[in-house]
């Protein structure tokens, strides 16, 4: 059995065509993630001039996230195991279920993925620019800090429990709609205190189109926190050891 733990990966990973499959599936999970996410809240800017004067905002809000990630983690999960946000690769690449090479090219997959989907938001609604995220008037940086680890914790330990645990049995048929919920519960919890990122691609795309950077560095810093802490934890305390991983980097005998 092999080692568990951090591993960098061949070279000729990035060439593999099970990798460049597997990148192109996250580029356009992820893509219609964002473009759906950001989308709503465009849309209910466009109807009301906003989205956080009432609940009923947020719950539109969180209900289109919920939705539109369920779909993105379904098309993508046999293809590149739906991580659909650079925090869940990472929370992968630290308990060692995905290397260091296929790390990066999903990081810029999804990037590139949020990117596109930004751009196109604001070409199809005439020159509106995404929002994505800030911190809300009277929240501390180190309190939406705090919160963006918390939230992307329980998404991360979400995604170990469902699609990643060889345990998980039956209980991988219900992953996508249980990734969805958490992330549309934690909007409901956090987003008037800092948007609920839990997703750096997801803010990175449209602080990079609408060009909105205030408290930028929060949505990177917490969510690889976060997901990294729950895949440490979930990997070396709840998996027992004799448990083969079942997501290893490609065998020799494939390249």
């Amino acid at each position: 059995m092999p080692a568990r733990g951090f591993t960098f990966g061949r070279t000729e990973e990035f060439t593999h065509p099970d990798s460049v499959r597997a990148s192109i599936t996250e580029f356009f999970s992820t893509l219609i993630f964002v473009f759906a996410g950001e989308g709503s809240v465009l849309a209910l800017g466009k109807m009301y001039g906003s989205t956080t004067t009432a609940a009923s905002g947020l719950v539109a809000v969180a209900v289109a996230h919920a939705l539109a990630l369920f779909v993105a983690v379904a098309i993508g999960l046999n293809v590149s195991g739906g991580h659909v946000n650079p925090a869940i690769t990472f929370g992968a690449l630290v308990g060692g279920r995905i290397s260091l090479l296929r790390s990066v090219l999903y990081w810029v997959s999804q990037l590139l993925g949020a990117i596109v989907a930004s751009l196109l938001l604001r070409l199809t609604t005439d020159g509106m620019r995404p929002v994505g995220f800030t911190v809300a008037s009277g929240v501390g940086e180190w309190h939406a800090l705090v919160l963006e680890i918390v939230m992307t914790f329980g998404l991360m330990y979400t995604v170990y429990a469902t699609t990643i645990d060889p345990k998980r049995g039956n209980l991988g048929t219900i992953a996508p709609l249980a990734i969805g919920f958490i992330v549309g519960a934690n909007i409901l919890a956090g987003g008037p205190f800092d948007g609920a990122s839990m997703n750096p691609a997801r803010a990175f795309g449209p602080a990079l189109v609408g060009w909105r950077w205030n408290h930028h560095w929060i949505y990177w810093v917490g969510p690889f926190v976060g997901a990294g802490l729950a895949g440490l934890i979930y990997e070396f305390v709840l998996i027992p050891a004799e448990i083969p991983r079942t997501h290893q980097p490609l065998a020799p005998e494939d390249y």
